[in-house]
Order: C-alpha cells, then structure tokens, then sequence
C-alpha cells in the first residue's frame, strides 16, 4: 500500500496540535478559520490554480457562509509544494491588501526549514491576531465551522 503524501509533512499528532490551535484562536474572535490540506489536486484540478482550488474548497465547505463574512482558509496543495490564504469579504473590507502575503511569507520561513506544523500555527496565530483586532468575539458567539484540519 502507497504511503500518503501529507505522512511525509505531517504526522497524527501535528493534526492535533493544528486543531487546538484553531480552537484557541477562535476564542479570542468571532471569526473562522479553517485549515484544508489537499495531496493532490484531482483530475479536475490540474490545469487549475492554487488559488482556484482555495476559492472551491472555501465554497465547497461553507467558510462563505459564516454569519458575518468573516472566515479565512489556510489551504495547502502538497504535490504542488503550494499554499493560498482566502478570507472572505468581511475580513477583506477591513484589512489591508498584503496582509495575507505577510502572513504566507513568514509561514513560507517555516516550510523552506521543512517546519511545517510550525508554520500553519504561525499562520493561525497571525491569522488569529488580525481577527480578534477587527472581529473580537461577541456574546453568544457560536463556532461556525469545525477546527478539524480537512485532508483531501
């Protein structure tokens, strides 16, 4: 049997820490974050952009529809060795245009040293840092999205 791809990044214990990480994150925002990770990009996938399939995960696991338009994929295409961060307009109209590229930078700092897990829970710290600034939690907030890392 073929050994997955994401084994050679990540192990079992990494996907929690990554899943508690959001948790925690999520306590000091009402926004959502979510983190996909796909191997490969499917036949469908192939003449595609990282970027596209970011926008057809976001869509396709409903971070578009969070209350308050305020949710934010980390999506990584391992066979690619690529990555995309999309936040959705809520988020968008807030921030500046090269916060998510700030963000991907110094994440990228840690992949190229091969710190992966290390490098989604810098993004989610900073990800975290920029929503609790403009989205702080809010009595009665619910968890829109579920923290579990989506493998693909």
């Amino acid at each position: 049997m073929k050994k997955r791809l994401i084994y050679k990044y990540f192990d079992d214990d990494d996907f929690l820490r990554i899943s508690r990480k959001i948790s925690s994150t999520e306590k000091l925002t009402s926004g959502e974050i979510c983190v996909s990770i796909k191997e490969y990009p499917g036949l469908l996938g192939k003449k595609k952009s990282v970027r596209q399939l970011a926008e057809e995960e976001f869509y396709r696991v409903g971070i578009n529809k969070t209350r308050d338009k305020t949710g934010v994929l980390i999506f990584l295409l391992l066979s690619e060795k690529k990555f995309y961060i999309l936040a959705d307009r809520g988020i968008n109209e807030k921030v500046k245009e090269d916060t998510w590229e700030k963000v991907k930078d110094n994440m990228l700092s840690f992949f190229s040293r091969g710190l992966f897990c290390k490098g989604i829970i810098s993004g989610i710290d900073e990800v975290g840092s920029i929503l609790s600034k403009h989205f702080p939690i809010k009595p009665g907030d619910t968890n829109e999205l579920s923290n579990r890392i989506i493998i693909d």
